[in-house]
């Protein structure tokens, strides 16, 4: 049976749109970081800065996850989305600690802000904002690649309501730390989604089994099959969002090579792992063995 590994590419457009309005917002808020000597407005800017690679990495990524597998890599680029999830999540986290710090410091020697221009930055920057969740909302859950995309936006959203907040506060107050409390609050927003998304991406790369499948459950199903005798070698991990795939060793009864009913336990166990759990596992690959194999098994395998 043949298995279709290519993603659909229809998301690189909407990465396309992203990144052309979000470098607009970058280039507006670091001339207003510049005129209003705002910290929120300038780590919002450098949140935005990174998103700008961000959302490039992750549009050279969908490109090329539409490669098709070669010789040399089977599963082609499939799993360049998670290296690009990765590298998001490891930047944004970084801004997120510089933030905080810099706010800390910031709390004790406020410098002036111009409230009136902190304002209108900060609303270029919601509507900017905005128009990328409304241009990528749709296809935010296709794969790691699109989430991190979508979170990184959303991020952004919220930085720019905290700008603006600030900048009423100060124009109300005169409160100047309300600029720090404002960098300080967006950094809380990026740390906690980035440390769940590096969570997720670095258990895809070091082959964790996916998600919501019980490999213990998977067996004993396994061992119901009609003359199924024992499974072992059992691993499941994930290539790529919604690619996740299955292998084991199954000893079945010595009739089976001889009467030819080996086909169909191969297709009874491929069904079994497709269709009986919570993560589909289309993609299987299953070694029968006959009960006198294990003598020539190599010591480990369990």
């Amino acid at each position: 049976m043949a298995h279709d590994h290519a993603p659909e590419g229809g998301s690189r457009t909407r990465l396309a749109i992203a990144l052309g309005i979000t470098s607009l917002i970058l280039i507006a808020e670091v001339i207003g970081a510049v005129v209003t000597d705002s910290l929120a407005l300038l780590v919002d800017a450098g949140h935005m800065l990174t998103d700008a690679g961000g959302l490039t990495a992750a549009l050279v990524a969908a490109s090329l996850m539409t490669r098709p597998a070669t010789a040399s890599r089977t599963w082609g680029y499939r799993r360049a989305e998670v290296l690009a999830a990765l590298g998001q999540a490891t930047v944004l986290l970084a801004v997120g600690i510089y933030a905080f710090v810099e706010g800390v410091q910031r709390l004790f020697e406020p410098p002036a802000v111009a409230s009136g221009s902190l304002l209108v930055f900060g609303i270029i920057g919601l509507v900017g904002n905005i128009a990328s969740i409304a241009v990528l909302t749709t296809h935010r859950s296709a794969n790691l690649n699109m989430r991190a995309a979508f979170l990184e936006v959303v991020n952004d959203a919220l930085g720019s309501v905290a700008v603006i907040v600030a900048a009423v506060v100060i124009a109300l107050t005169g409160w100047l730390q309300a600029d720090a409390v404002v960098g300080m609050l967006i950094a809380v927003l990026i740390v906690p989604r980035t440390v769940a998304l590096l969570r997720e991406t670095t258990s895809v790369l070091l082959e964790s089994t996916p998600k919501g499948l019980d490999l213990d459950s998977v067996r004993v199903h396994l061992l119901e099959l009609p003359h199924v005798r024992g499974v072992h070698d059992l691993h499941a991990s994930q290539i790529a969002t919604g690619l996740p795939i299955i292998s084991a060793h199954v000893v079945v009864t010595q009739g089976c090579f001889e009467d030819g009913h080996a086909p169909r336990i191969l297709d009874d166990l491929q069904a079994c792992v497709a269709s009986h759990f919570s993560v589909a596992l289309e993609h299987s690959t299953f070694q029968l063995e006959p009960e006198t194999h294990a003598a020539h098994e190599h010591a480990g395998h369990v």
